[in-house]
């Protein structure tokens, strides 16, 4: 069995972007991914395009699992939707608070993803493959690391399958984060998020959104090549290609890249580890 990858996109917003969308996904089917996982916006917003996106993947015969947020949403809306899920052949998911969407009022009847994973075990068992999130470097609105950890360990008592992590460029992290939840009794797999590095700008500005640490010395190295595009490609592939080695190295059960949509660069990292 070669080592798993599974791949991340968002829905297309324009019907470029779907075009495009079904080029990427061609190129990654060559990878022969375990899963694709589909993302979804703040309170549900691309809902319908999630779906259809899935079911693209579906149709080409891979496993495609739908971001399932639970803010704004009522226990009789989740039930609706995992009717659906199940009418269209999806096995997994990957189970999620999300965000409040700006002028939201409230939460609707689930206040975390715990609640949530608890709600989808209760209604449907053991139907779904329920993938979770989790912050090797502490949730930026966790009110201490402990306070992380525990929502992290509410995830899995509530019947979690397995969790992807927020991206990180420390493997140590990944590791320590790993070792604290099994002490606490967590042991589903962990798969480290694998954020390519392919424009600083963006990198940055998602950075400081998630809450995702950049080392000093990659920012640094990354502002020194400006607009030098070829260059930050390249140091990027060498720099989470490293990462990648480091994680195997750790024990890692499979690596979850957050493709942005496009195929090069997670292409590149795969292909310089073997996979």
């Amino acid at each position: 069995m070669s080592f798993p990858v599974s791949f991340e996109f968002f829905p297309p917003k324009t019907p470029e972007g779907s075009e495009k969308l079904v080029a990427v996904r061609q190129k990654l089917y060559a990878l022969r991914p375990q899963f694709f996982s589909v993302t979804y916006g703040a309170g549900g917003s691309t809902q319908d395009g999630t779906l259809q996106t899935v079911q693209a993947i579906q149709a080409d015969g891979f496993e495609a699992a739908p971001h399932f947020s639970c803010i704004g949403a009522t226990r009789a809306g989740v039930r609706e939707q995992l009717a659906a899920f199940n009418a269209q052949g999806i096995r997994r998911m990957v189970a999620l608070r999300g965000d409040l969407p700006s002028g939201y009022g409230g939460f609707g009847e689930f206040r975390y993803a715990s609640e949530l994973v608890e709600f989808i075990r209760a209604e449907t068992g053991a139907q779904f493959h329920i993938e979770v999130g989790c912050y090797p470097e502490t949730h930026p609105q966790a009110k201490s690391p402990e306070a992380d950890l525990q929502a992290y360990l509410a995830k899995v008592r509530a019947g979690a399958s397995s969790a992807i992590t927020q991206y990180f460029f420390n493997a140590d992290a990944y590791s320590r984060f790993v070792e604290d939840a099994r002490k606490l009794g967590a042991s589903i797999p962990v798969v480290p998020g694998i954020m390519p590095i392919i424009s600083s700008t963006q990198l940055l500005r998602f950075s400081d959104a998630c809450g995702a640490e950049i080392p000093r010395w990659i920012r640094l190295r990354l502002q020194a090549f400006g607009d030098d595009s070829a260059s930050i490609k390249g140091f990027g592939l060498d720099v989470v290609t490293r990462l990648c080695e480091q994680l195997r190295a750790a024990g890692a059960p499979g690596l979850h890249f957050y493709t942005m949509n496009q195929a090069a660069a997670t292409t590149e990292i795969c292909q310089r580890l073997g996979l």
